[in-house]
């Protein structure tokens, strides 16, 4: 059986009392944010990051152990279980490999071989192969001849003797490994047009060819997605007769290598390459998959921990053309306000000048600081009317800022939406959610489904399954690692909170609504539903600003209260009173190893944490957001012209480049080639979603749409 830890420990670059304490903790029911946060003395500081790897492996290699023990038990069953097989199966690296073991002693359906064997034939193939040597060959067939089992030839007889060899051959798993590494390591991907696209998606893989190793899951995913819309056909290419050769060097020497070379040459065409292909072609794929959610969950990750615009006064503008752009003032508090339409994209002269001056008296009334204006259609123009109202009204003061609509109308339609703001029309909705979505976008994001947040690749075309497992589990690291406002949250932000469930999270709010706002943590303990064991997972998670436990406001464990407020004692320190340099100068005089040696129950990580957090109560670790100003004067990709120096959004990350939002409602692709002249390993860990950069213009092509754009050239 595979050692666990080890495997983990080596795969990971971990060491095998992290990995060890790590599992202890998950097997307890920890979750994943609780130990990252919280135990971080026992597991030596592993990441949430670390965690779910760990979590994602434990899982795929207990469930290996598991099948391995099953597999050596129905082998045995049968009587055919010898040293050497058990040995293959206990050092099989991974489940395609125990379930090649395993082929020749599945319980088979009525196949050729199987009936040839029915028929009494296999004692013909153990004559061939222990290679004795009969002289009259044909005249030994001619006596297995009977009509009754419909064997009235020798002909009759050579096939089901081919059968069954060919399907031996086809159960060998040395040869199907073999063969799966020689397609891998030398075989090609080829796609080719099936019938014409009018739009041109599949243009580049219309004759497409690369080796099967090298694909991106880029090009995959598009082949296979332009091959299930059956604009193309994927195909793989390599040399079958050298396959062929290799099978055959085995039987040299045996008197009767005529039949091996009909039953290989039968066994490949009909059982064994269709089948390994299979293989390959699911293994690429989930490859593919999983390389294209890890770059979907660091998108997710950057436009989650997207920083705040905090204490700002927000009117969100969903802009449109005939029917109107809807507005809403929400307060920095989230609470919306005046909500309302006006006309000022596609109207007359009279109705843009109604709503400039209907917008110009809600932002002079509520001094606004921002207009959160929507993306989408009618974007450009409506920017353009905005300013020139800011300019005409003298309210310079406050500024435009773009926000990205993916996914908004998602919410908006949604029973969620629905139930929260039933008395307004979708478009309204979604003019809150803008506004929302600058004020705190952890908050509102987590009220849409992950993947339809649009910051991913060909996620449709993925194991839904699989990805919306992997996004939930970004979500639920992002909200526990910012913290939540128990007093105010929503029911979908307090879900993802660790250890909260669908259903304690709405006994929560219930709670809140009948009971008003909570007074301290330990008040949890009445909710519907919350015991000690998902207490413990929360608490510290939940932030209270008005209670009546100071330390509630920080993301001070309940469990670590007794050690918290010693050192406030001991170091004179009032929580919420005194400013940091105040607290950095009392604590200058803490004795942090006295202190754990006097409580050996807590360990140093913790106490640096808790320190940390005296130091610096409630703390965001979002950055205060820097609000850059576009300045772009061009108003649609009929106004671009190569060579053009612009400021522009990324508004999401792909592994061969970025698309970044210009401000003409069509995003512009910038290339991996086109980042930089050094070479680009992982283009995340230099950029992220909603940086702004400044690009030029290389490409036009107004006909498909297609924007080509430089980082590396605008510098």
């Amino acid at each position: 059986m595979i050692d666990i830890i080890n495997q983990i420990s080596e795969e990971l670059s971990l060491k095998n009392n992290q990995v060890e304490a790590a599992i202890s903790l998950l097997d307890e029911g920890n979750t994943v944010p609780y130990i990252a946060r919280y135990k971080k003395d026992v597991t030596h500081n592993l990441t949430d990051k670390n965690l779910r790897d760990i979590e994602e492996r434990l899982s795929y290699l207990r469930n290996l152990n598991e099948r391995k023990e099953s597999v050596i038990k129905l082998i045995d069953e049968k009587n055919k279980l010898t040293p050497e097989l058990k040995e293959d199966i206990l050092n099989a690296k991974t489940l395609a490999e125990v379930e090649d073991l395993y082929r020749p002693y599945k319980e088979k359906r009525k196949t050729r071989g199987v009936i040839a064997k029915e028929k009494g034939l296999d004692k013909i193939t153990n004559y061939i192969y222990l290679n004795k040597k009969i002289d009259d060959f044909d005249k030994f067939l001619s006596s297995f001849i009977d009509s009754e089992k419909k064997l009235d030839t020798i002909e009759d007889i050579k096939k089901g003797v081919i059968d069954i060899l060919s399907e031996d051959i086809g159960d060998n798993p040395k040869y199907r490994k073999y063969i799966k590494n020689f397609i891998f390591n030398h075989g090609l991907i080829e796609s080719k047009e099936k019938k014409k696209d009018e739009k041109d998606t599949y243009g580049t893989y219309a004759s497409f060819s690369i080796e099967i190793k090298k694909i991106k899951p880029y090009q995959y995913l598009a082949i296979a997605r332009g091959e299930k819309e059956d604009f193309l056909k994927m195909s793989f290419s390599y040399e079958k007769d050298l396959i062929k050769e290799r099978l055959e060097k085995d039987y040299l020497t045996s008197f009767y290598l005529s039949y091996f070379k009909e039953a290989i040459a039968d066994s490949l065409k009909r059982i064994i390459l269709p089948s390994v292909e299979n293989e390959i072609n699911s293994e690429i794929k989930e490859r593919c998959e999983d390389k294209s959610i890890e770059v979907f969950k660091k998108n997710l990750e950057a436009l989650l921990l997207y920083p705040p615009l905090k204490n700002k006064k927000i009117l969100g503008f969903d802009p449109g053309f005939k029917s109107g752009c809807k507005y809403a003032y929400v307060d920095e508090l989230s609470i919306p306000h005046e909500i309302g339409v006006v006309y000022i994209t596609s109207a007359s002269n009279e109705k843009i000048e109604e709503g400039k001056k209907e917008i110009a008296t809600l932002i002079k009334k509520y001094n606004i600081d921002y207009i959160a204006l929507g993306n989408g259609t009618a974007s450009r123009e409506s920017e353009v009317v905005l300013n020139k109202m800011i300019q005409e009204y003298n309210l310079t003061d406050c500024k435009i800022f773009i926000v990205n609509e993916s996914g908004a109308s998602v919410y908006s339609a949604s029973k969620l939406a629905e139930k929260e703001f039933p008395e307004l029309t979708v478009e309204k909705r979604s003019a809150i959610s803008l506004a929302r979505r600058v004020i705190d976008p952890l908050a509102e994001l987590v009220k849409i489904e992950p993947k339809a947040i649009g910051v991913g690749q060909y996620q449709h075309d993925m194991n839904q399954v699989k990805l919306n497992e992997a996004l939930k589990k970004v979500v639920e690291d992002s909200v526990n690692k910012v913290g939540v406002k128990l007093n105010t949250a929503s029911v979908s932000l307090l879900s993802y909170v660790a250890g909260i469930t669908s259903s304690i999270a709405n006994n929560i709010y219930e709670y809140r609504k009948s009971n008003g706002n909570f007074k301290n943590r330990n008040e949890l303990l009445k909710v519907k539903g919350l015991k000690e064991k998902t207490f413990k997972q929360c608490a510290g998670f939940l932030r209270i600003e008005d209670s009546d436990e100071i330390l509630d406001n920080t993301s001070i464990h309940p469990d670590n209260y007794l050690e918290a407020k010693e050192i406030l004692k001991e170091t004179k320190i009032d929580v919420l009173n005194d400013d940091i340099e105040i607290k950095n100068l009392k604590l200058t005089k803490f004795n942090e190893e006295k202190f754990l040696k006097e409580h050996q129950e807590i360990g140093k990580e913790t106490l640096k944490d808790i320190i940390d957090e005296i130091k610096n109560p409630g703390r965001d670790i979002r950055e205060i957001l820097e609000i850059v100003e576009l300045n772009n004067d061009v108003k649609s990709i009929n106004d671009l012209k190569v060579g053009m120096i612009l400021n522009g959004t990324i508004r999401n990350i792909m592994d061969f480049g970025m698309f970044v939002d210009i401000n003409i409602h069509q995003d512009g692709l910038v290339h991996i080639s086109e980042i930089s002249d050094s070479y680009i390993k992982d283009i995340s860990s230099l950029y992220s979603v909603n940086q702004i950069v400044k690009v030029k213009v290389i490409s036009v092509d107004i006909a498909k749409k297609r924007i080509g754009l430089s980082i590396k050239q605008a510098k």
